[in-house]
C-alpha cells in the first residue's frame, strides 16, 4: 500500500505543476513561470568509522583445520531388515492336526543390512563421547565412527541419548587410549559478520573444511527445530549434518543441521549454547523430558474462524484424542480450539506442540479453549510422553532372564508384578515374556522383539523360561508370540 500512495501522490504533483505550465503557455500575457529545481545535496563522502582488531592471520585456517580435524568423525550406520513376522492362518493348524503332518513355512530369503546414512560427528570427550545430529542415527541398528580419514579400524558407537524436538544425540564408542576433544565455546556473543568454519564430511568424500560468516541469529525454523538457530553462509552440504561450527579461536558454538535447499550459501545450525544445556540430561536420562497432551493438532483457517466470530485465525484445533492421555481425562473434546497455554498465547499448532512440550511434567496447567463460541478454562495434568518413558526393564534393574540356547540371540523372563506393571502387561499374564533381543542375532534378524509373550515354540505351549528352553532345537524353531493384541508367527534358524 505504501508503494501505491506513493506512485498516486507523485501523480498529483504532477498534475499540478502540469496545469500550471499549460496555463502558463495559453495566456500569452502572463510571464513565464520561474522553474524552481531542488537544490542538489553533496552525497555523504565519509566511511563509517570501523571498529576493527587485528587483521586476520594468514594462516587461520590453515590452524583451525589442524587442531579441529582430529576430533571430527565419519559416521556411518545400517539398518537390518527385519523379516516380517508372518500372520498364521489358524486353519493350516486344522489341516495338519487332520492330516497329521507339518507344513513347512516358507524360507524368507536373507537380506543384507542396508546402508541407511552418512553424517558427521565431534568428540567433546577424551574417552570418546561424541555429539552428532538424532537425524543422522534416527533408525538405525548399527553405528559405525570411523576416526581417521581413510582408516580401516572402525568403532561400533551406542547411542547415550537423544532428543528428535532439538535434533540433538550424544553417542559413544570405546577407544583404545585417549582421543582428541574439541573445546565448546559459547554461542551467546556471536555477532552477525564472524568469521566461522564448518566441518563435516559432505557426501561421505572424507574431512571437508569450509569458510563463511555468521549471517544471522536466532532465525525461527520451527518446522526444522524447536530451537532458533544460526545462519551461515560456509558451505554446508549432505553428510555435513552433525559436524561442528567453529569460531575463530577453534571453539565450536554450532552444530551443522540444516540447509536451504532453494538456495546456496544458507545453511542452519544449532547453537552451542542449547546443546550444552541438552547434554548433562541426554547422558544421564538417556532423553530429554517432553510434556505431553495426547491430542492431534490442526491449524484454523481464516474460514472457520469467521464463522466462530473470531477476529483473526489464531489457536489450535483439536482433531483427535488418545482416550488415555492426559487431554481426554482433563475433558478436552474434539474442535475444542485451544488459545492459551499455561500463560502463552497460541497462534498455530506448532506453537502449541512447543509449549506442552515445553510444560513442567506432572504439574497441572491451566489452558484456555474455545467451544461452541464460549471462551472455557481448563487444567490439564502434563505427562510424559509414552515414547520418552521407559517401555522396557533394562539389566541394570536385575532383570537378567533366561539365555536361550543355540546362539539364537534372546533372553526370556517369567513376568512379575513389576515387569507386567512397567509393560502395560495384564495382570493376568503367565506365559515368558522376552526381555532382551542381542543385535544382529538370529532373533533379532527375524523379527522378534523385546516385550513379545511367547505363546507356544515348535507347537508345544509354554507357561515359563524354563519351558521355552526345553522346547527350542538347533535348526529351524517357530515361535507364536502375542504383540500389541496380535498374535504373530516368528520362525527363528539357530545358526
Amino acid at each position: 500500500m505504501k508503494k501505491v500512495s506513493f506512485f498516486v501522490v507523485s501523480l498529483s504533483l504532477f498534475a499540478v505543476l502540469s496545469s500550471i505550465t499549460l496555463k502558463a503557455i495559453s495566456d500569452p500575457k502572463q510571464s513565464a513561470p520561474t522553474t524552481i529545481l531542488p537544490t542538489s545535496l553533496a552525497l555523504p563522502k565519509e566511511a563509517p568509522k570501523l571498529k576493527l582488531n587485528e587483521p586476520l592471520p594468514a594462516n587461520l585456517f590453515v590452524e583451525l583445520a589442524r587442531v579441529v580435524n582430529p576430533a571430527v568423525v565419519n559416521i556411518s550406520t545400517t539398518a537390518l531388515p527385519k523379516n516380517s513376522p508372518r500372520m498364521r492362518d489358524p486353519m493350516m493348524d486344522l489341516f495338519e492336526q487332520f492330516y497329521g503332518i507339518h507344513i513347512q513355512p516358507p524360507q524368507q530369503q536373507k537380506q543384507r543390512p542396508q546402508q541407511i546414512g552418512l553424517g558427521t560427528g565431534f568428540i567433546i570427550r577424551e574417552d570418546g563421547l561424541i555429539v552428532t545430529n538424532n537425524h543422522v542415527i534416527a533408525g538405525a541398528d548399527t553405528i559405525n565412527v570411523q576416526i581417521n580419514e581413510g582408516a580401516k579400524e572402525t568403532f561400533e558407537a551406542t547411542i547415550v541419548g537423544r532428543d528428535e524436538r532439538s535434533d540433538i544425540a550424544l553417542i559413544k564408542i570405546n577407544p583404545k587410549g585417549k582421543l582428541p576433544f574439541t573445546v565448546l565455546g559459547s554461542s551467546k556473543e556471536l555477532e552477525v559478520g564472524e568469521w566461522v568454519a564448518a566441518f563435516g564430511n559432505p557426501f561421505g568424500h572424507g574431512h571437508s573444511m569450509t569458510k563463511g560468516i555468521i549471517s544471522s541469529k536466532g532465525r525461527d525454523l520451527t518446522e526444522i527445530n524447536k530451537i532458533p538457530l544460526l545462519q551461515t553462509d560456509a558451505s554446508i552440504n549432505p553428510g555435513n549434518s552433525g559436524g561442528p561450527l567453529v569460531n575463530t579461536k577453534g571453539e565450536v558454538i554450532g552444530v551443522n543441521s540444516a540447509i536451504d535447499a532453494r538456495a546456496q550459501g544458507i545453511g542452519f545450525a544449532i547453537p552451542i549454547d542449547e546443546v550444552k544445556a541438552l547434554i548433562p540430561q541426554l547422558e544421564s536420562k538417556g532423553r530429554v523430558p517432553r510434556g505431553y497432551l495426547g491430542a492431534g493438532l490442526g491449524d484454523l483457517d481464516p474460514e472457520a474462524a469467521e464463522y466462530l466470530g473470531m477476529t483473526e485465525a489464531r489457536g489450535a484445533v483439536i482433531v483427535q484424542i488418545d482416550p488415555q492421555g492426559p487431554a481426554a481425562k482433563s475433558g478436552f473434546k474434539i474442535y475444542d480450539i485451544v488459545t492459551d497455554f499455561n500463560g502463552k498465547s497460541i497462534a498455530n499448532s506448532m506453537e502449541l506442540k512447543d509449549a506442552v512440550s515445553d510444560a513442567p511434567i506432572g504439574k497441572s496447567v491451566k489452558t484456555k479453549i474455545l467451544r461452541n463460541r464460549k471462551i472455557m478454562t481448563i487444567n490439564i495434568l502434563v505427562t510424559d510422553r509414552p515414547e520418552d518413558r521407559p517401555a522396557k526393564v533394562s539389566k541394570s534393574k536385575g532383570y537378567h532372564g533366561q539365555k536361550a540356547p543355540f546362539s539364537l540371540g534372546f533372553n526370556v523372563i517369567d513376568p512379575n508384578d513389576q515387569i507386567k506393571a512397567e509393560w502395560s502387561l495384564p495382570d493376568d499374564l503367565m506365559q515368558p515374556v522376552v526381555i532382551e533381543v542381542e543385535k544382529n542375532s538370529a532373533a533379532n534378524k527375524a523379527g522378534l522383539q523385546q516385550g513379545d509373550v511367547i505363546l507356544d515354540v515348535n507347537k508345544n505351549a509354554v507357561e515359563s523360561s524354563k519351558d521355552v528352553l526345553k522346547s527350542l532345537k538347533k535348526g529351524q524353531n517357530t515361535l507364536r508370540v502375542a504383540r500389541n493384541s496380535r498374535i504373530q508367527i516368528i520362525n527363528i534358524e539357530a545358526e
